[in-house]
């Protein structure tokens, strides 16, 4: 099999794993980090690259160095560089990076003080109370620890949505080409817009079935056949993820693609609701006594115990089928309201001028380039400022934003001076460490940042990273409230690995009144694609058209940032 572009990323993040562990120099580690987040993103084949001799510098955050490896890799399946770092260490030892919570330092801590090595060591070591008597461990990070290891262990055979939504991709279209085949989607969590899932549910109505499964199990994707029938086969791909695949009639298609959809809880209230008016309702359609009385499509069967087509972000059995039933059911915003992106970074003057050609191409209004406060230095800002009036001076149709992304430092405060925050167009603050800070302190850190005349909006609140590190412990309704209060924005990061704002939290705001950004954080113009996760996020969250701010005209959004910057 060639080598994938999820086999490069894993090599990549391995080799920043150990270097984090080694203290290695912070900006090489980002390096590799950068890097394997983007090739996991991109919808072309880096093997197909190298073997068309392409120039791999071309990529964004790829330099020479980097695409020399990834040639390595394609051709040869490892990275000599890797083979090297791993003789260095325990092998097992970058596992406990993926433990939330656990950071280089604590890792290189546990394993110098305590010989932990693996995953279950760590667990042996703090279910008998060895961790608390390391200095700066105490008791209650012990607890921690046992409380993310039980998260890191019901999250290991879970796939991040942009793995899987390439899978499902290339299915549905396999499928759809399978003579007899009318109709193919991606049922289960993934149709419901969760962050990561457990395998993907594939419903095709079709005649033959057989026909049908004898295609699917022969996809190239295909590493394990694990059973297949007439109606219904599981597979294993080559990256682990499961797949299941069902065939019903087209008279069934709707219940199925209903009842596959779930979520568990949710189906359940819907057949309750269907009991009490004497209808049995499961996959094959909705029936009084033997008569099927719907269930050709979704509609058909919320339709018959009385309720309007519910959407599948709202499914979760969170209070869906109650505004259903009163008439109060959300209407969801759709990626198509978004008139900009408020949040993307560029690393040259180039990069700039392409992203928002992409934008412009998108149809968008405005674009908010947002320069890092790390490289917001007089000169490079100057350059910065320069370079976006020159773009608004020569390009229709569009706007270029001047943002920034500062750090919110420890004590609260914003890591450049208000004389600089004053002279854009809008401030994004972030959280880029001390993660582990007490739940009081924490939110009173975030609560004094967005206190900052200049603050607009707060980036990827909970600040967790999908796998990898949990939210921090912070009162999100305090931080909520105090948002709508102030005037600024929360930020729901459409970045796979963040889609933070968490839809409960999402949720909450839209409640509260808080206002709120979807965004991409993007670095490169593929990024874009990145936002159709976020809207599912603010689905899921309950949001419509009016809740977040990028779906305003460009003067009406920048009179509401000019409210949270006091001009």
């Amino acid at each position: 099999m060639p080598v994938q572009n999820a086999d490069i990323a894993a090599t990549f993040e391995k080799i920043a794993d150990i270097l984090e562990i080694e203290d290695a120099n912070p900006f090489r580690v980002r390096a590799y980090r950068t890097a394997a987040r983007l090739i996991r993103g991109l919808s072309h084949d880096l093997s197909g690259m190298v073997n068309a001799g392409k120039d791999l510098t071309e990529l964004p955050d790829i330099g020479e160095d980097l695409a020399k490896k990834i040639v390595e890799i394609v051709h040869t399946g490892h990275c000599s560089m890797l083979k090297k770092l791993e003789t260095q260490i325990p092998p097992a030892l970058t596992e406990l990076l993926q433990v939330p919570g656990l950071g280089p330092k604590r890792v290189r801590t546990l394993w110098h003080e305590l010989d932990v090595e693996t995953v279950s060591q760590l667990a042996v070591a703090a279910r008998e109370g060895r961790i608390r008597t390391i200095p700066g461990f105490a008791e209650k990070t012990e607890a921690k620890i046992l409380q993310a290891l039980q998260d890191h262990t019901a999250a290991l055979h879970r796939f991040p949505i942009p793995i899987a939504a390439r899978d499902a991709a290339s299915l549905v279209l396999y499928l759809q080409g399978i003579p007899g085949v009318k109709q193919a989607v991606v049922a289960g969590s993934f149709r419901r817009g969760r962050e990561t899932v457990g395998d993907l549910d594939l419903l095709v109505a079709a005649e033959r079935g057989r026909q049908v499964m004898d295609h699917f199990t022969a996809h190239k994707d295909v590493a394990e056949i694990i059973s297949s029938g007439p109606t219904r086969s599981t597979v294993i791909l080559h990256n682990k993820l499961q797949v299941d695949l069902r065939v019903v009639k087209d008279e069934a298609y709707g219940a199925a693609l209903q009842y596959f959809t779930g979520s568990k809880e949710h189906n359940i209230a819907i057949r309750r609701m269907g009991q009490s008016k004497g209808l049995k309702i499961n996959e094959y359609g909705v029936f009084r006594d033997k008569e099927r009385i719907a269930g050709e499509t979704e509609s058909s069967v919320y339709a018959s115990i009385g309720l309007p087509y519910i959407e599948p972000e709202l499914r979760e059995n969170r209070g869906e089928i109650e505004a259903a039933v009163s008439g109060h059911l959300p209407n969801l915003a759709e990626l198509g309201d978004l008139r900009g992106d408020l949040h993307v970074h560029c690393q040259s003057s180039q990069s700039l001028r392409v992203m928002a050609d992409e934008a412009k191409n998108r149809g968008f209004e405005y674009l908010a380039v947002t320069l890092r406060s790390s490289n917001a230095d007089p000169k490079r800002l100057d350059k910065f400022m320069a370079e976006i009036d020159a773009i608004n001076g020569a390009m229709e149709e569009i706007t270029l934003l001047k943002g920034i992304e500062v750090q919110i430092e420890k004590d609260g405060n914003l890591d450049l001076p208000d004389n600089v925050l004053r002279s854009l167009d809008l401030v994004i603050g972030g959280l880029f460490g001390h993660f582990d800070l007490p739940r009081e302190r924490q939110t009173t850190r975030i609560l004094k940042a967005m206190d900052n005349p200049h603050f607009s909006i707060l980036a990827h609140p909970c600040a967790r990273l999908i796998g990898t590190r949990g939210p921090i412990d912070a009162d999100m309704s305090r931080i909520i409230r105090h948002a709508r209060d102030r005037g600024c924005f929360l930020e729901i990061n459409s970045r796979p690995d963040r889609l933070d704002l968490m839809d409960i939290y999402a949720r909450m705001a839209k409640d509260e009144g808080a206002e709120m950004v979807v965004s991409s954080g993007g670095n490169s113009p593929e990024d874009f694609d990145d936002l159709r996760f976020g809207m599912q996020q603010a689905k899921r969250g309950w949001l419509e058209k009016k809740d977040i701010i990028n779906t305003l005209r460009l003067k009406e959004l920048r009179s509401q940032i000019a409210k949270t910057m006091g001009r």
